[in-house]
């Protein structure tokens, strides 16, 4: 039980490839759930209805955890994937959000309502940094001289419902794209690739973990077998 909590706690976020970010307008954003919209629900009420739908989650991710078998070694790339298919089947049967509809849905929350283009990359930057991925292509910096070019061919700042200047900053972005070799239809490849480096980055944090609580339990362990031994060569007749 202590095991399994200790996995689904595990979500940190680790280098990944920005071109998810990136390429938020060409791709479909997927939600948590399939959502109706909500009726109004007193405060009370609506606090049951999380917990229960966080409890309803919780139980389910440890049923599967319980049956799987997980081995903590990061460096083998089988237990690497295997791990990794594991977390996508809870993903499945909670309900929850893969690490790039996580992604996407921050994109779509937090860019609503941003009218200019550069902000709105801006704004994909920040939802990079904060989450810990890095842009190892190089690909934001190249996006925003895109921006800057369309930009200087309208001689006025790109808003987003700028249809004709949106097209043009599209066209320079599959020129970005096709550059660093990034093709609509590998996208769920690259994924994959983000998946399984943050399969690895967890199984890594585990095994720390779990090899740090040897080491305590190693050291309870002495301690205690020497304060036996101190116990045992006491001489009883110091105390009558």
């Amino acid at each position: 039980m202590a095991f399994s909590s200790r996995l689904l706690s595990k979500s940190k976020q680790l280098c990944g490839n920005p071109i998810i970010l990136l390429q938020q307008n060409a791709i479909p954003v997927r939600y948590f759930a399939k959502e109706a919209t909500p009726q109004a629900l007193k405060g009370d009420e609506m606090l049951k209805n999380v917990f229960l739908d966080v409890k309803k989650k919780f139980e389910t991710a440890l049923g599967i955890l319980r049956k799987e078998k997980i081995t903590i070694a990061p460096e083998d790339p089988a237990a690497v994937t295997q791990y990794a298919k594991v977390m996508k089947t809870i993903r499945e049967k909670a309900d929850l959000f893969s690490e790039s509809q996580r992604i996407e849905h921050t994109i779509k929350t937090r860019t609503e309502g941003i009218a200019d283009a550069r902000t709105y990359l801006l704004t994909l930057k920040e939802i990079r940094i904060k989450r810990g991925l890095d842009d190892e292509l190089g690909a934001e910096a190249m996006m925003m001289d895109a921006l800057e070019k369309v930009e200087k061919e309208l001689k006025k700042r790109l808003m987003r419902d700028d249809k004709k200047g949106m097209a043009l900053l599209m066209a320079e972005f599959d020129k970005v794209n096709q550059k660093l070799g990034i093709r609509k239809v590998d996208l769920p490849k690259y994924e994959e690739q983000l998946e399984l480096k943050i399969a690895k980055g967890q199984l890594e944090e585990l095994k720390k973990d779990a090899l740090e609580a040897m080491e305590t339990q190693k050291k309870r362990e002495e301690f205690k077998d020497e304060q036996m031994v101190d116990v045992k060569s006491l001489d009883i007749r110091n105390f009558l």
